[in-house]
């Protein structure tokens, strides 16, 4: 689940291939879907739902999971979400920026919809680590079936192959990216074919294809309908990757993947697990291996082991490239990202990011130790991101797109109440080991809050002394400093005031470059800015010059490289005359107003550890001057 860009290695050259477009879309976009066979009718028949293992029991299950993947995939993702594109990119966070420009002039509605994408962000991280374990707990468990006296060997197993797909990421993963879309293919085939075996037994199963059977159980069971939507939706695991990865496949192969090849494996897999439990009930505790004939069984635990390995990749990628977009939108500290690719831009590695979501993985896999325990605090990050991202396309639909409202509202409402059925049902798991994603939540939903006002103040506080520039300008002119060759760019974060570097460099060395560059680094709600709109340039006079460069929450931020598109006749910005001037502010935590001082040390922590300007921004190392100043808040 996630924006797996660095599994997408090969995906542009087939650009002009449609099946290979596809191929590479069902190995990016649907492994953790595609995997959820693995433990779905597991979970809700022998995870202590009481669900009859009868007749009524498995068709009324399976008419809700197959109407789940009609009207929340098929319908919810691929008619409506999948639409809601930002400049193509999809995602929680794209979608909070289109969100936030839709409610542009309507202030209260514009924070509810941040905090909304925020609280998606957060869980989406919870949910990046509990899709490693339960998917590789759930392969691995198949050699229990294979060999007697094997389970103790589950978790070690797990915890290596786990612990190897952590360590090669720093890598990067374009090798075996090219092999991903080949082998879910494979994948799916196999899921296709079990089913198929499956139903053959037993062909009174497809009569589960009618909704009524759906209602009936809830009609039946009425106490235990909503509660077992949540082991149901691990069917739906994984279906946000549909939107979040379509910036790097568009819209029309990752629909033609889902309709033509995922949705039908995935359906008769079910169905065929179905029918092995009606003739069987006691195959309840395994029914995907079971399926499976048994000269079949170590081969398909190999290959669900790729399996979950793919879909592990593509949520560990996509936790890589969340925080890239977060971090360029404001709402987390600055980290060394690493390229992992010299040609695909997607292709990062946060090591901050990969070793924080090991250790929730290696912890999640020795407190539960199987899949069956996992599944109990799995669901309640899925849908609580699911349920944000209506919310926020409902903005888009009826603020951006200005759908008439008798014919979108009645939609959004049918939506609404699926996923918020879906999370309810999720949220007794809370109190049965979800607490973990929920408050791996709940805390990254602090910091990154604690990190967007934490800067906004800080930018007031240092504003509180500010210079404004003309007047700034003006004493130049009646009293000009001793001026030296070159250009002195000053990293500062509003436009109208002298950066304390500038003053503290006048102050200390009593010089001034002959060009003064004053330089604000602005990011826009869109993923991309072109390169024509990347700058502008204001001439103050004295050799003072105002430029605002312009980037987009995905674009890499290389000053240097985007200062060569200023091309005015005063400036000169090659590299052996350019000298950058960066402040590191040093917070001190007070009784001033403004946060928490716990959040206020909190944010003072944050500060002090984020990377800084010099290599987030690309600058050379031999050519940047560091000044620092203390700031209360």
């Amino acid at each position: 689940m996630g924006q797996a860009s660095s599994q997408a290695a090969g995906a542009e050259h087939s650009a002009a291939k449609p099946i290979g477009m596809l191929v590479a879309a069902v190995g990016v976009v649907y492994g953790d879907i595609g995997t959820s066979p693995l433990y779905t009718l597991k979970e809700v028949f022998s995870g202590g739902y009481g669900v009859p293992v009868n007749h009524d029991g498995v068709l009324g299950i399976l008419a809700l999971i197959f109407w789940s993947l009609i009207w929340v995939v098929s319908i919810k993702y691929m008619m409506f979400v999948l639409r809601a594109d930002n400049q193509g990119e999809g995602g929680i966070m794209a979608l909070t920026a289109l969100a936030r420009r839709a409610a542009a002039g309507r202030a209260k509605l514009r924070t509810l919809l941040v905090v909304c994408g925020l609280i998606g962000a957060a869980l989406f991280y919870g949910d990046s680590m509990i899709t490693p374990a339960i998917s590789v707990l759930s392969a691995i468990e198949g050699l229990g079936l294979a060999f007697e006296g094997i389970d103790h060997w589950v978790v070690p197993l797990s915890l290596i192959v786990l612990v190897a797909l952590f360590l090669i990421q720093s890598h990067g993963t374009a090798r075996i990216g090219i092999l991903f879309g080949p082998i879910m293919v494979t994948w799916f085939v196999v899921l296709g074919a079990l089913g198929v075996y499956g139903i053959l037994q037993h062909p009174e199963v497809l009569q589960a294809m009618n909704p009524i059977w759906g209602v009936r159980f809830f009609v039946v069971h009425p106490g235990m309908g909503v509660a077992i939507l949540g082991a149901v939706v691990l069917a739906l695991t994984g279906a946000e990757a549909l939107y979040a990865d379509m910036g790097h496949f568009g819209r029309k192969p990752i629909a033609r993947a889902w309709f033509i090849l995922v949705l039908p494996a995935l359906v008769l897999n079910y169905f065929g697990q179905g029918a092995l439990l009606l003739g069987d009930p006691e195959a309840a505790r395994n029914p995907f291996y079971l399926l499976a004939p048994s000269w079949a069984l170590i081969p398909l635990v190999g290959l669900s082991t790729l399996a979950t390995v793919i879909a592990s990749q593509a949520v560990i990628s996509g936790a890589f490239s969340l925080t890239r977009q977060a971090i360029q939108l404001g709402y987390i500290p600055r980290m060394h990202i690493q390229h992992t690719s010299s040609a695909e831009q997607g292709q990062i590695y946060i090591g901050a990011v990969n070793w924080a979501l090991m250790v929730g993985v290696i912890l999640l896999v020795l407190g539960f130790e199987s899949s069956g325990a996992l599944a109990s605090a799995y669901g309640v990050a899925v849908t609580g991101t699911m349920l944000m991202t209506t919310i926020l396309v409902s903005a888009v639909m009826l603020l951006l797109w200005k759908w008439p409202p008798i014919l979108a509202v009645p939609v959004l409402l049918g939506f609404l109440l699926v996923d918020g059925l879906y999370f309810a049902a999720n949220v007794p798991k809370i109190v049965q080991g979800g607490a973990f994603p929920v408050i791996a939540g709940i805390a990254l939903f602090v910091l990154m809050t604690t990190w967007k006002r934490g800067k906004q103040l800080l930018v007031e506080r240092m504003d509180e002394g500010g210079l404004p520039l003309p007047i700034f300008i003006s004493s130049i002119s009646v009293q000009p400093p001793h001026r030296v060759q070159g250009t002195a760019v000053f990293l500062t974060a509003r436009p109208d005031a002298v950066p304390h570097a500038l003053l503290h460099n006048l102050l200390h060395n009593q010089v001034l470059h002959e060009q003064v560059v004053l330089l604000t680094v602005v990011y826009e709600d869109i993923p991309r800015v072109p390169p024509q709109r990347r700058f502008e340039v204001e001439s103050h006079g004295e050799g003072f010059f105002r430029v605002i460069l312009h980037f987009g929450f995905i674009d890499e931020p290389d000053v240097p490289q985007a200062l060569k598109l200023c091309h005015l006749a005063d400036l000169d910005f090659s590299p052996m005359r350019t000298t950058y001037f960066l402040s590191r502010e040093t917070v001190i935590a007070s009784k001033l107003e403004g946060m928490a001082r716990w959040r206020e040390a909190l944010f003072a922590f944050m500060l002090k550890n984020a990377n800084g300007n010099l290599r987030f921004f690309n600058l050379p190392l031999n050519r940047v001057i560091e000044l620092g100043t203390q700031v209360e808040m």
